[in-house]
């Protein structure tokens, strides 16, 4: 890896300055793609991508290449923060881009029904369009009245078809979740929020604070109304817990084995602050993340 090549001339600068202390950190350290992947935990396919700023990593890998490297952890995680926001900002503006796409598209499918705006009027086809129009609502209502008299008349008219409806109190929730997110709320409690589809996109970072050399954060996901807490650069035998704020009650936890990098379990919060992430080192220092600053 000390041959790399140009970086994208369309990457914003913040990614940019990014990815190129990324990349003098790994040739300071003298490492191949297969010692770096070895040595962090990541593949060294992932690597390849995080250091050609085609996927900006995740700051667990962050930390990884600081640790390995010798580098100090704050000064790349302080980079990362930057070019985080500049990456979701650049991916807001293509999806709003490809969704003018798709718009345009629709749009254009749907001029052959009609003429589009400020053209001339074309009466024939008006005439044709309004016929089948009301041809279509006749039908319409003739269904709707077939199904009234198949449900038997007088005061059960509407029985079987409602119970064959779904009740919208019972769908509406699962339909307004985006696609991949499979929990909100108390159904996430206990879950894992990478396997329910919380994590990446849908969290952010709502606390964090170094304890002792680990780094401690809270991760909350306004989507699944859930939190969880995350170490990074942790060691055998460090505790980390996610519980109530201000008062007792359930928490989630996980006890770090053999990797520097963890995660506990989900927990229901209404907001950021319901919740805090704590941890206690196998050397017996104790701390909990900090709340961070709102921009």
């Amino acid at each position: 890896m000390t041959r790399w090549r140009p970086l994208a001339d369309d990457l914003d600068p913040r990614v940019r300055e990014f990815t190129e202390h990324l990349r003098r950190q790994v040739d300071r350290g003298g490492l191949s793609a297969a010692a770096l992947a070895e040595a962090t935990g990541y593949s060294r396919s992932s690597w390849e991508r995080y250091l050609s700023a085609r996927l900006l990593p995740p700051r667990y890998a962050v930390v990884a290449l600081a640790q390995v490297t010798g580098a100090d952890p704050r000064h790349l995680v302080t980079l990362w923060e930057v070019a985080e926001r500049a990456w979701s900002r650049a991916e807001d503006r293509h999806d709003v881009t490809m969704e003018a796409g798709r718009v345009a598209e629709a749009r254009a499918a749907l001029g052959e029904f009609g003429p589009p705006p400020g053209s001339a009027p074309a009466p024939r086809r008006s005439r044709r369009a309004l016929v089948l129009f009301a041809a279509g609502a006749v039908a319409v209502v003739l269904a709707v009245v077939g199904v009234g008299l198949l449900g038997g008349g007088g005061g059960g008219t509407g029985r079987a078809a409602d119970a064959r409806a779904p009740h919208p109190s019972r769908t509406a929730r699962a339909d307004e979740l985006p696609s991949g997110v499979k929990c909100t709320g108390a159904t996430c409690t206990g879950e894992d929020p990478e396997g329910m589809g919380c994590g990446g996109a849908h969290a952010r970072t709502t606390a964090s604070a170094w304890i002792g050399g680990a780094y401690v954060e809270t991760r909350y996901s306004e989507v699944c109304a859930a939190a969880w807490a995350r170490i990074s650069a942790a060691a055998l035998g460090d505790t980390l817990t996610v519980g109530p704020a201000r008062a007792s009650g359930p928490a989630q936890r996980t006890r770090i084995g053999r990797t520097a990098a963890a995660y506990t379990p989900m927990l229901a919060a209404p907001a950021p602050a319901a919740v805090r992430a704590c941890a206690t080192l196998a050397s017996g220092l104790h701390g909990c993340a900090t709340p961070l600053a709102t921009p």
